[in-house]
């Protein structure tokens, strides 16, 4: 058998586990969009197949009925500036990090990957203490300070790319009499924005799918993420299942399509960080 034979016959073969993979994860997709269109009894006698009956009257209702384009705005709140604050406070961070090499940059840095590693579960009860006695439970803003956390995760991202950037652009800067900050905001934040443009995807569909600290923090109604609506779509003792997918398919749209969107960005952010110059 040729080399040439063998790699035809593995590129068959990865391509054939590679259609099955996703076939695998389309069904669950599938499953929830497609009943979305039907009634309760024709979800039940064939819920993987087409509608008997194509019906509208579903997304109708989740309209009507639930607070839809409320959740929308709340969350859409959360997540913009949440992800906003991260990710500045992050690539200062960071900046601050590669600029100023010192024993106490190093032991902040090492802080900072024992923070990292901590499960958030852990820090709950504590969080929610801390907001309790400065009055931020229950509201947005409160939520978006617990999502800062995330600058960390951002941190770590954008410091592994700022490695590779031509620290003599930054010398230069210097000799030519301009500050940290302008050296900054004019010469580093248009060089790292490919992984700044990872990073947010990333972020904002972390914070968009969050339902654990929207759960803890958010009691109110009328301030419930777009999550948080479907987790209450779901009754105690009985669900109308099509409802409830509806209204998980207009949670999931708009993170959907923000990602097919940027998806090439993610790609060239993390393979431009790998490359030197």
């Amino acid at each position: 058998m040729t080399f040439t034979t063998r790699k035809r016959i593995t590129s068959a073969i990865l391509s054939v586990v590679m259609i099955a993979v996703a076939v695998v994860c389309a069904v669950p997709l599938w499953y929830i969009v497609i009943n979305t269109f039907k009634t309760i009894p024709d979800m039940n006698a064939n819920p993987l197949g087409l509608p008997a009956e194509w019906t509208f009257e579903n997304y109708v209702d989740a309209f009507a009925t639930v607070p839809i384009v409320r959740s929308l705005v709340n969350t859409l709140i959360v997540t913009f500036f949440g992800v906003a604050i991260q990710v500045i406070v992050g690539a200062l961070a960071a900046y601050g990090m590669i600029l100023r090499k010192s024993t106490f940059t190093a032991a902040v840095g090492a802080i900072l990957m024992v923070a990292f590693v901590v499960p958030a579960q852990t820090t709950l009860i504590p969080l929610y203490r801390m907001e309790a006695q400065v009055g931020l439970v229950n509201t947005l803003a409160g939520l978006i300070v617990i999502y800062l956390g995330g600058a960390v995760f951002c941190y770590f991202l954008i410091i592994g790319y700022m490695r590779s950037l031509p620290f003599e652009l930054i010398e230069a800067a210097r000799i030519d009499g301009a500050g940290p900050l302008r050296i900054f905001w004019s010469i580093v934040m248009p060089l790292i924005r490919p992984i700044l443009t990872t990073v947010v995807v990333f972020q904002t569909m972390s914070t968009w799918n969050d339902f654990m600290n929207a759960n803890v923090f958010i009691s109110s109604s009328d301030l419930r993420t777009i999550v948080l609506q479907v987790y209450n779509a779901v009754g105690q003792f009985s669900t109308d299942w099509p409802s409830f997918m509806t209204i998980t398919v207009l949670a999931l749209l708009p993170v959907f399509v923000f990602f097919i969107f940027c998806q090439k960005w993610i790609v060239a952010g993390l393979v431009a960080g790998s490359v030197k110059g």
